[in-house]
């Protein structure tokens, strides 16, 4: 009984983290753009500090109107916001934020596979929306999402191979305790690969050209309206939150903090994505969107040969180390 009750426990707080921090990102996003490029409704929506804007917006989306397009394929267009939001609840649930098995949903001992192969899966909401909807922009934005994931999925792995190598282990548990701090210098190049890959896989700006509303109005999302359009928007708000969570535990450490502070675990953890969260929402703010070639080149001649020397380099030194 209490093993089952144990379970029920942390899956309600899995679930409970699932749906307010994709939301703190989100408000934290509006907040940022607003003072980087002066805009009002976040600042000021509701008086205090734009405190009414996320409200603002869920109000919005309830209120539209759920339309199918007649053409469509309607189980798989609406199947589609589902598939793309819920394998990321899957990932959360093997990512440790602290030190012991209480701190982490369900420990898997080959959780590296297990997390890069679910988030692989969400992509597929995208194509499903995108051939389901009977629109050719939505089509054209759908192929660009199945471009991108096989240019950047490939580095994206590399990159993590880099750190299970390392690590001697693919359990996300023992990644993070194996960490040393002297991995960071050497282990730079993977982090950059890997969070750079997973900002492509997830669309966000500058690698945003499968939405570009400027070319193809919205991708693979133009048909969708209410509540499923905000599913897909949720989708992209926990999948920062994953990706931040991953590289923090892939890359910086996880609960481990500086001066041995590790007594703090899980504060560590949330901090360490959070400011990587800030990173994801600056570089949207900084960067312009790049062309579907450039984002390929980038892919192909840039980050799978870093990955790949990242990888001789990780071989070299547990060679060196041994």
């Amino acid at each position: 009984m209490n093993d089952v009750l144990d379970v029920a426990l942390r899956l309600i707080v899995v679930f409970a983290v699932f749906l307010v921090l994709p939301l703190v990102v989100g408000q934290t996003e509006h907040k940022v753009m607003a003072h980087m490029q002066g805009r009002l409704g976040p600042m000021y929506a509701g008086g205090f500090h734009g405190w009414a804007q996320l409200v603002a917006d869920g109000v919005k989306f309830a209120q539209k109107e759920d339309i199918v397009p007649a053409n469509a394929d309607r189980r798989i267009f609406q199947l589609a916001p589902a598939v793309a939001l819920l394998p990321y609840l899957l990932v959360l649930l093997a990512i440790p934020i602290g030190p012991g098995e209480g701190a982490v949903g369900q420990v898997i001992d080959a959780g590296l596979f297990f997390v890069l192969a679910v988030m692989g899966v969400g992509v597929l909401g995208s194509l499903m929306a995108g051939w389901a909807s009977a629109n050719k922009f939505s089509l054209l934005g759908g192929l660009r999402t199945a471009a991108q994931l096989l240019a950047y999925e490939l580095p994206m792995l590399l990159a993590a191979a880099s750190v299970a190598m390392a690590a001697g282990t693919v359990s996300l548990t023992g990644i993070v305790e194996g960490f040393e701090w002297w991995w960071l210098p050497w282990q730079i190049v993977g982090a950059l690969v890997f969070f750079t890959a997973g900002l492509a896989e997830l669309q966000r700006p500058p690698f945003d050209m499968p939405v570009a509303d400027s070319e193809i109005i919205f991708g693979a999302y133009t048909e969708y309206t209410g509540l499923r359009f905000a599913l897909f928007l949720l989708a992209e708000y926990a999948g920062i939150v994953v990706l931040c969570f991953l590289t923090t535990v892939l890359f910086l450490g996880g609960w481990h903090g500086p001066f041995g502070a590790d007594g703090l675990g899980w504060v560590w953890t949330l901090l360490k994505t959070a400011v990587l969260a800030f990173v994801v929402i600056w570089l949207r703010v900084s960067y312009p969107r790049l062309r579907e070639d450039q984002l390929q080149k980038l892919a192909w001649t840039t980050l799978i040969p870093l990955a790949l020397a990242q990888i001789a380099l990780t071989g070299i030194v547990k060679v060196a180390i041994q």
